[in-house]
């Protein structure tokens, strides 16, 4: 094994309804835990979305509504899954801009907290884009000189994304074999919560959109108490609401 853990790293791979982290569901979710020693454990999920499988979404993962009728929703797997990813950091490929938001919405969503905090978030793609700019199927071919079969099933997917990274490690030495080198070398964003509404700068949360972008989110919510409540009815994720509502509470506090 070319890397070196400290603790399992952990690659999902979702296949969905859809590309919207916030409103879309899971409908397939492989994950392919690499412990410290080298050995793999894997586990695959069809889940059933509660939802119509667009037309546009089966034509990419293959995955019918008549397939996932009698599977588990989310809410009967979740617990499951969350024990399984305890303790790990995750990989996945494009997985901090979608994987992640996409489970922890699904987490939120059943109730249940899915603690991000201490993990660190190793997505493949940034290393492949910052050196060669490809899809997960070329950085397979070009890594490992395979091609990638059943591309779009979970499992295929996360298990190509977890050799494209031993392959990287080999390839490029200047990144390290560490999740920290790693992370060192692609740069760790300095996010708040998964949309990345919320952003850090100078040690303190700021908006990253809107009116209110740069300034202190604690600052505006003292200043503006109705931007909460404009937030809370928005079209924004739950991730982002429970964050700022964190903020709030704290900001009650010191008071």
């Amino acid at each position: 094994m070319n890397i070196q853990l400290q603790r399992p790293l952990a690659f999902i791979d979702l296949e969905t309804t859809g590309i919207n982290t916030s409103t879309d569901r899971i409908v397939e979710i492989a994950i392919v835990k690499i412990l410290p020693t080298g050995e793999e454990i894997r586990k695959r999920k069809l889940v059933n979305p509660q939802m119509k499988i667009p037309k546009a979404a089966q034509d990419i993962h293959g995955i019918s509504d008549e397939m996932v009728k009698d599977a588990p929703t989310f809410k009967d797997i979740a617990n499951e899954i969350n024990q399984f990813l305890d303790n790990c950091d995750i990989g996945g490929y494009n997985s901090n801009k979608f994987d992640i938001p996409v489970l922890v919405e699904e987490f939120l969503r059943v109730g249940l907290d899915f603690n991000l905090s201490g993990r660190r978030f190793v997505d493949v793609q940034k290393v492949f884009h910052k050196m060669e700019q490809r899809t997960l199927s070329a950085a397979y071919k070009f890594y490992c000189d395979k091609s990638l079969e059943d591309a779009h099933s979970a499992e295929a997917d996360a298990a190509a994304t977890w050799e494209v990274l031993e392959a990287q490690i080999l390839r490029y030495p200047n990144i390290g074999n560490t999740v920290d080198s790693i992370l060192a070398f692609t740069g760790e964003e300095k996010f708040v919560d998964l949309a990345r509404r919320f952003v850090i700068q100078n040690n303190v949360i700021v908006f990253n959109f809107g009116k209110h972008k740069g300034k202190s989110v604690a600052d505006v919510l003292k200043q503006e108490p109705q931007y909460y409540d404009w937030m809370m009815k928005g079209d924004f994720s739950l991730h982002t609401k429970q964050i700022i509502t964190e903020i709030l509470n704290k900001s009650l506090l010191k008071k």
